[in-house]
């Protein structure tokens, strides 16, 4: 569930896109006004912000960039206001919601930002008995190490063990550590005192605190940089945080679940991750196979998604037509469980009628790189003429990476994180190539050449 803090009041329109938010899923907070806002973000932190454009963006994206919050803004003012909404943007906005709100548009927002609360959808024998393990295991007090390939679900594997824990009153905190430089991911973990750096103006709880009584999900734990590995190793042995710049430790009562889709037994013989770390975090592991391992799953979950954006968008329910079913479940889902979703939402919106029939499912190729070595190798070229990718042909490697790059990040919505696990790559890999792209000259969207808090929202 993500928390939403509404910046503004909550008559008219603004109050319609809390609404839709609400019935979305999210946590609602609101503050009249910008210092108000900011007390609630030092106090209790929030996944995402919308705040009325009639209010100092501008004053508000630098204070939380000088205070170390890495909480996205977003925007929301009338449509036809197009200069205030380029005044926020330039400000630090990540995106603009124009108002009246579209339940679409604010669905991907919370999306975005926080995953899906929804309850597994498991039909797979194998997945069946993960899914009784993790229940086995939610009630206990264990730390729980969830494996799986980007896309598999394992945000929606960590909720559900904690909707099934006795915290399950208590609040639910995920953070993608790869997603946050090293600096800022210091002072959004454990907090910061006033005064601890320039422009900590205020006292402010990290997400360990935050977390206080509930669970804590460290999504991408083998991108941690070494010197906030030894930090963490050390919160979790004493159950204690320090903040920046405190004088004594904050006795903190929080279960941890970490997530990523590195082998980190691998990580530690590289000595790229700390071993006692890793055995502090392995009590139980969970391995959440990749989408094409359980195909019972494909036909239940795209049924789910239907559903889903069917409702979020307004429309009438619409069923899969069996030879739309057929293309699903021919698919190899490199992209899992996320590039299913993708796929289900966008086929909703071109429907016709009452079916959902094959011309609405798009599906990409497995993979890009491999069709154009394909396409041009000899005993490719009969099937050249009827592959799309065979435009690609004669284009240098430099170049199509580029371009795939560049229109991956912009099918993401400027979501680095997901752009980057789409692709294959680390999300540092990532920021390498746009840095070397903006140096030769090349055109980078602005969501992409800024540093994104959550790395989530356009810019």
């Amino acid at each position: 569930m993500a928390r939403l803090l509404i910046i503004g009041g909550l008559q008219g329109e603004l109050g319609q896109a809390a609404r839709l938010a609400q019935a979305r899923g999210a946590q609602l907070l609101q503050a009249d006004g910008i210092t108000q806002g900011l007390a609630a973000l030092r106090h209790d932190g929030a996944d995402l912000v919308f705040c009325d454009i009639i209010h100092d963006v501008a004053w508000l994206a630098q204070t939380m960039t000088e205070e170390r919050i890495a909480t996205p803004i977003i925007a929301c003012g009338r449509v036809h206001d197009a200069e205030a909404a380029l005044r926020a943007i330039r400000a630090g906005a990540k995106d603009f919601l124009p108002l009246p709100p579209d339940a679409e548009l604010i669905a991907a927002m919370l999306s975005a930002v926080s995953g899906h609360a929804d309850a597994p959808v498991v039909q797979d024998p194998g997945m069946r008995a993960l899914m009784e393990r993790a229940a086995q295991v939610a009630r206990s007090e264990a730390s729980v190490l969830i494996l799986g390939e980007s896309g598999t679900g394992k945000e929606v594997m960590a909720r559900a063990i904690h909707a099934q824990s006795r915290r399950a009153r208590g609040a639910f905190v995920a953070l993608n550590v790869a997603a946050l430089p090293e600096t800022l991911l210091e002072s959004e973990l454990f907090g910061h005192e006033k005064g601890a750096f320039s422009g900590a103006v205020a006292t402010r709880k990290g997400k360990f605190e935050q977390a206080d009584g509930g669970t804590l999900l460290l999504d991408e734990i083998g991108e941690m940089q070494p010197h906030l590995q030894a930090k963490l190793l050390r919160t979790l042995q004493e159950r204690e945080v320090d903040r920046l710049g405190g004088g004594a430790p904050i006795k903190v009562n929080v279960r941890i679940l970490a997530a990523t889709h590195r082998d980190l037994a691998a990580e530690v013989r590289a000595g790229r991750f700390r071993e006692d770390l890793f055995f502090r975090l392995n009590v139980v592991s969970l391995s959440i196979p990749p989408l094409r391992e359980r195909p019972a799953d494909v036909l239940p979950l795209a049924a789910h998604f239907a559903r889903r954006y069917a409702q979020v968008n307004g429309l009438p329910e619409r069923l899969l037509h069996p030879a739309a079913e057929a293309l699903l479940l021919g698919h190899a889902w490199p992209g899992n469980v996320r590039e299913l979703e993708n796929t289900i939402h966008r086929a909703v919106l071109l429907a016709d009628g009452r079916d959902i029939s094959a011309d609405a499912i798009e599906l990409a190729p497995a993979s890009p790189f491999r069709a154009v070595v394909e396409a041009a190798a000899p005993a490719a070229a009969p099937r050249i003429g009827a592959n799309p990718i065979a435009a690609l042909v004669g284009r240098r490697m430099e170049e199509v990476e580029r371009d795939l790059i560049l229109e991956t990040l912009g099918r993401c919505l400027g979501n680095r994180t997901r752009a980057a696990e789409i692709l294959g790559i680390s999300i540092r890999t990532l920021r390498n190539k746009l840095s070397e792209y903006r140096g030769q000259g090349v055109s980078v969207p602005p969501a992409a050449s800024q540093l994104a808090p959550g790395e989530m929202l356009p810019g």
